[in-house]
């Protein structure tokens, strides 16, 4: 018994001094407990205890390489940021036309929003706090800052290729893609009980695509040339 008992120590020893070892492990741990705990209650009703035994983290570990729960939560949004703005970048937007490629950032957003519900919800709970923490962050704009330049260059491609619009605002393009399906999530357990719908179902979520993407390419569209006015005859 007592080899055993000492077996279990040394374990246990090792795995701290692993921990210890490896901080970037321990901090990863953290912040993916941390992104899923605070997605599931919000900031407000989030506990370092809860977050800390999720990821088998010692609390006052946690709080070593945080600091607090605020400067936690908003290395959470860096990340969540992060992983959005990687993903996005990594698109081969050049290979299609840019009004086709515009809609790619349509599909791409709405299945992003479908595999990582966690992203609304913590967006959501920073909403209600008024980004207090996105504006305290240091690295969060510079996160984004590619995210519009991609919108400017499809524009200015689509604009020569004739194939969107010459007045499009680079910054409305992404609020429009991004709030046609922010708001649909987020509101669709409640649209579904007043509307006797069931909005999260397969079929309806492929069906508010198909709205997304007609919905921008209507709008992203160049106008037709008006048609030229004759001048009224002049009486005899």
């Amino acid at each position: 018994m007592r080899a055993i008992v000492h077996s279990a120590t040394r374990g246990a020893g090792g795995a701290q001094a692993t921990r210890k070892r490896n901080p970037d492990a321990s901090r990863l741990r953290i912040l993916e407990a941390a992104t899923r705990h605070f997605g599931e209650v919000g900031f407000d009703g989030a506990r370092v205890d809860a977050i800390a035994r999720a990821a088998r983290i010692n609390k006052q570990l946690l709080y070593h390489y945080f600091g607090n729960k605020d400067a936690l939560f908003t290395q959470v949004l860096e990340r969540a940021y992060q992983q959005l703005r990687e993903q996005e970048s990594a698109l081969d937007l050049d290979r299609l036309p840019a009004d086709r490629a515009i809609l790619a950032l349509v599909d791409f957003t709405w299945q992003y929003y479908l595999d990582h519900p966690d992203f609304i919800r913590l967006l959501n709970s920073e909403n209600q706090m008024q980004a207090r923490h996105l504006l305290a962050s240091r690295r969060a704009a510079a996160i984004n800052a590619r995210h519009l330049r991609i919108f400017r260059n499809l524009i200015a491609r689509g604009q020569k290729e004739k194939t969107v619009r010459g007045d499009l605002d680079p910054l409305q393009l992404s609020i429009n893609i991004a709030s046609l399906g922010f708001f649909y999530l987020m509101n669709r357990h409640t649209m579904s009980a007043v509307f006797k719908s069931r909005l999260g179902s397969p079929a309806m979520l492929r069906a508010r695509l198909g709205v997304m993407r007609d919905v921008i390419a209507r709008w992203i569209r160049p106008h037709p040339p008006r048609a030229r006015r004759s001048a009224p005859a002049r009486p005899r």
